[in-house]
């Protein structure tokens, strides 16, 4: 790939094309989340999110070790020792964890390795999750009498329903990939060393589709979420890709036998 990066210590962004890639960079502690982390974290997806020119996002850890264990509990004294620093470090988790959910490009969690409590927490908010065949995954916080919110108990519970979700919380327990896949936590087990190639080639498969009609494909799968009908102006919106430009280059394109070349407009 060519690589252009923007670098933080701990956070790096590769652009490649129209697609971005996040990085996870605290690799000396398998990229554990601290408040810092999770700040540098969601002020990127904000930003990646109205960049025009993308087309998909990719969120993964620095190295092949882990994605990320989750909170770093050697920080816990200093970031999260009591009630209001523990409130004011769940702001900005939930905000983070909201930019990630809400970013109008489609989103993939590369997960290699460890991906436990937090870690898998974040990569519950990308759209799409690809994880190597030796991944593992679990959420053992009451193990250290951490409680998981409404907002992470509520993506957890869409991804895999509500029973499995409180296996989950309440066994503690760190299990593979391929249990992961039944739960319904990941979208795609493949080898750890095709691991790479396979989620860029998703990527790239995303990135080649027409990226207003993925945006509306986002904006309607969350908005079904909600238990209120549609307004007449919400189901019309069903159609309103028929008035853009990429529309009248999709089919012209398929009936021409060629790549259609979408500008998203």
């Amino acid at each position: 790939m060519n690589e252009d990066f923007l670098v933080s210590d701990i956070l790096l962004i590769e652009y490649h094309d129209a697609i971005a890639t996040v990085i996870l960079n605290r690799p000396e502690k398998m990229n554990a989340l601290n408040s810092a982390l999770w700040a540098r974290a969601g002020a990127a997806m904000a930003e990646l999110s109205a960049n025009e020119t993308l087309r998909c996002v990719v969120i993964r850890g620095a190295g092949d070790k882990a994605f990320s264990p989750g909170a770093d509990i050697s920080a816990f004294e200093a970031e999260r020792s009591n009630l209001e620093q523990a409130r004011s470090y769940g702001q900005q988790m939930h905000a983070t964890m909201a930019a990630i959910a809400e970013c109008r490009h489609p989103t993939i969690a590369m997960i290699s390795g460890v991906c436990i409590g937090g870690g898998l927490e974040l990569a519950c908010m990308c759209d799409l999750r690809i994880c190597g065949e030796s991944s593992r995954f679990g959420v053992p916080i009451n193990r250290i009498g951490v409680i998981m919110a409404y907002p992470e108990i509520a993506a957890l519970i869409d991804l895999v329903g509500r029973a499995t979700a409180l296996e989950i919380l309440l066994e503690g327990r760190v299990f593979g990939a391929q249990e992961a896949k039944e739960k319904g936590l990941v979208t795609r087990v493949v080898s750890d060393a095709a691991l790479e190639e396979e989620t860029y080639a998703a990527a790239r498969r995303i990135a080649d589709g027409a990226p207003l009609a993925n945006r509306w494909h986002k904006k309607f799968a969350r908005r079904l979420l909600d238990p209120r009908p549609l307004t007449p102006e919400e189901f019309d919106e069903g159609f309103a890709s028929a008035a853009t430009a990429d529309y009248q280059e999709g089919y012209r394109a398929f009936v021409e036998k060629r790549k259609p070349q979408f500008e998203g407009r």
